[in-house]
């Protein structure tokens, strides 16, 4: 029973406190401790008590001294017990429970004094690897206890070993410092965790470990893993974070490269075999693409018949070969489409399909899908006829040759082509499409390290031609594949929220605003009008090299072409569905972010200069704008009196750009 004049012992934030009771309750007691401070305490947390009473007659000083000499000499008598020892004898005894007085007579010996019996607690509490204190008992471990704490205390140890050495070679890692070399192994296993910390923050397999790590190596900047990555050669000092978060795979797995070697050697000479597919190498098909373009999918020829004309769109047969039991086809289904960067590019199939025997090289046997569509010199569609075929590319034209031979009026193929471009385009306005042509943005990167940025025209000539005929093309896909009742990949979208354009307007400002107020686009396994292209039904094929979506309508229509059994059915469509969706969407989000980084890096070499800006909209907090040169949309508070009116041009100033922070500000 603890009462009045007691010398009690506690834990207070991990040290041990001695102190005397003078004044004992139920369930709480009134304490001197050996510091001379009073305190209550519950009686819960009472871990020994004197086996006698102490007179508290003398003077504060005088506790507080028998208090301090209580402590010091348990403090002490530690040193004399060997808790290994008195496990051992422990284990012979039936009981695993003990009192503290009896492990004290053995580990010091016939009878015990209280400091004696304090010090053997302390003990227990300082090395928990033997016995454990419990409600005034102790009770002694196991054999397999024992061991399990041993395992636990060396791994416990490794990682504190490894967290001191870990945060000693990121210290000398970001000072630029040389490595010893006894810690490079501690410092190829640190960096893993810090870099998936880095993308995955909490989510991340080690980010406690990653996180104790940057604490003990005083690192408390969000970025300092990447400049830690950077600098260990890791990463590049541009890496593409967004790419990494979405675990995009950017290598092939062994399988996927081999099938693809496999098939470069294969050749195409076995293309003429196949009696369903036509030869079609009489024929002098053009393709039509930018000046660094690589892997070309489509080509382009056109014929007179009769007064009609026969307009050829010749798509790459990806589909022959990649077949969905194929390697090469889960890896498509895991990227749903390439990527294209200013540093480079993420293909969704190797480059020795995507840049070899799928891509429409001049003067190269390929195989094709080939639309041969019947067009009256209004443009009405008179017959479609899809054929597996051969065709070999006879010219390699780019955007700015096409335009400057047009301008030139001396190509009867290009000049009716562009003819019928101008009156398919007219049909779709007339049907209701949105054609809302917005400059590109180019960015390129120099040797230096600058970023450039160039703004493009998108609606010459040239590009539009291209992109009518495929739209024309993917259009009478679409109504092949739905007027067999079957299903497919249709991409459809619904009437803008609010129709602010009408006709062919190139206006910047009216096409920044209805843009905003589009529907958002669908992916369904039936056929529905796409309002913004003014089309009864529409999917894609023209990019089987870099879309999954249209590698999966080409085996859609092979299969009914050949009238083969249908490919795939409703269930397999609607899996697709959920498919490319989540893939796109990834791709995307990583297109997008990585866009706005160039951006961001593009602006920070120009801070402190200014940018005009062209105003959409404002409310009496904020005004939105559109940066004309890079076509980068921002926000400013509004300004004081009166805001500038939606349309005009105004200046900004770049006030501070982080690009790796993702954080931009502007000032008026």
């Amino acid at each position: 029973m603890t009462t009045p004049g007691k010398l009690i012992e506690y834990l207070d934030n991990g040290k041990f406190i001695c102190a005397f009771v003078t004044e004992a309750q139920d369930k709480r007691l009134r304490l001197i401790t050996q510091s001379g401070r009073e305190v209550n305490l519950p009686l819960s947390r009472v871990l020994h008590s004197s086996r006698r009473a102490y007179s508290l007659t003398g003077n504060r000083e005088e506790i507080q001294r028998q208090l301090l000499e209580a402590a010091d000499s348990r403090k002490g008598l530690i040193e004399a017990i060997n808790l290994e020892e008195i496990w051992e004898l422990t284990t012979d005894e039936d009981a695993s429970v003990f009192e503290p007085v009896f492990l004290t007579e053995l580990a010091f010996g016939g009878d015990t004094d209280d400091n004696q019996v304090a010090a053997f607690i302390r003990c227990i509490f300082s090395d928990r690897l033997y016995f454990k204190f419990k409600e005034g008992e102790i009770n002694a471990h196991s054999r397999e206890q024992v061991e399990q704490l041993r395992l636990q205390q060396d791994k416990e140890q490794s990682k504190q070993a490894l967290l001191t050495n870990g945060a000693m070679a990121l210290t000398s890692l970001l000072q630029n410092e040389v490595i010893d070399p006894t810690l490079q192994p501690v410092l190829d296993q640190c960096l893993p965790a810090l870099q998936s910390f880095y993308l995955f923050a909490g989510d991340a397999p080690q980010a406690v470990m990653a996180r104790e790590l940057l604490k003990m190596a005083g690192l408390h900047d969000p970025h300092a893993p990447f400049h830690l990555l950077v600098k260990a050669g890791i990463w590049e000092s541009n890496e593409n974070i967004p790419l990494l978060r979405q675990e995009i795979p950017s290598t092939f797995s062994l399988a996927a490269r081999q099938q693809a070697e496999m098939l470069l050697r294969q050749g195409t000479m076995e293309l003429f075999s196949d009696k369903a597919r036509v030869d079609l190498t009489a024929l002098a098909p053009m393709t039509i693409d930018g000046a660094t373009t690589l892997d070309f999918d489509d080509a382009l020829t056109i014929e007179e018949e009769d007064d009609n004309f026969v307009v050829g769109v010749h798509i790459s047969d990806v589909a022959h070969y990649v077949k969905p039991e194929d390697p090469l086809f889960q890896e498509a289904m895991q990227r749903g489409t390439s990527l294209y960067f200013p540093e480079g590019q993420i293909p969704m199939l190797p480059r020795h399909l995507s840049q070899g025997i799928c891509s429409l090289i001049q003067g190269e046997i390929r195989a094709t899908l080939s639309l041969m569509i019947l067009l009256s010199p209004e443009a009405e569609v008179l017959r479609v006829r899809i054929k597996p075929s051969i065709i070999k590319v006879a010219r390699r034209l780019t955007y700015e040759e096409v335009d400057r031979l047009i301008a030139a009026d001396q190509d009867w193929e290009l000049q009716t082509l562009n003819m019928l471009r101008t009156k398919l385009r007219d049909k779709r306005v007339a049907a209701g499409a949105l054609l809302l042509p917005f400059p590109d943005v180019n960015i390129s990167l120099q040797t230096n390290g600058s970023v450039q940025i160039a703004l493009a025209d998108s609606d010459t000539p040239a590009r539009t031609l291209v992109s009518e005929m495929m739209i024309l093309a993917n259009t009478e896909a679409a109504r092949f594949v739905a007027d067999r009742m079957v299903p497919g990949l249709f991409r459809a979208q619904g009437p803008p929220r609010k129709r602010l354009v009408h006709g062919l307007d190139n206006d910047l400002f009216q096409n920044s605003l209805q843009r905003k107020q589009l529907s958002r686009g669908e992916l369904l396994t039936e056929a529905k009008a796409h309002s913004g292209l003014g089309v009864a039904q529409y999917t894609t094929i023209t990019s089987p090299i870099r879309r999954l979506l249209d590698l999966l309508m080409q085996h859609q229509l092979h299969s009914l072409i050949r009238r083969e059994d249908l490919r795939f059915n409703e269930k397999a469509c609607k899996d697709f569905t959920a498919v490319i969706s989540r893939t796109l969407a990834a791709a995307n989000a990583v297109k997008q972010q990585r866009h706005r980084y160039w951006l961001l890096k593009y602006l920070e070499a120009r801070i402190g200069t200014s940018m005009n800006a062209m105003v959409l909209d404002s409310n009496p907090r904020r005004v939105f704008l559109l940066l004309t040169d890079i076509l980068m949309d921002i926000d400013l508070p509004a300004p004081a009196g009166q805001a500038p009116a939606p349309g005009g041009i105004v200046q900004v100033k770049i006030a501070k750009v982080d690009a790796l922070d993702n954080n931009v500000r502007f000032d008026w």
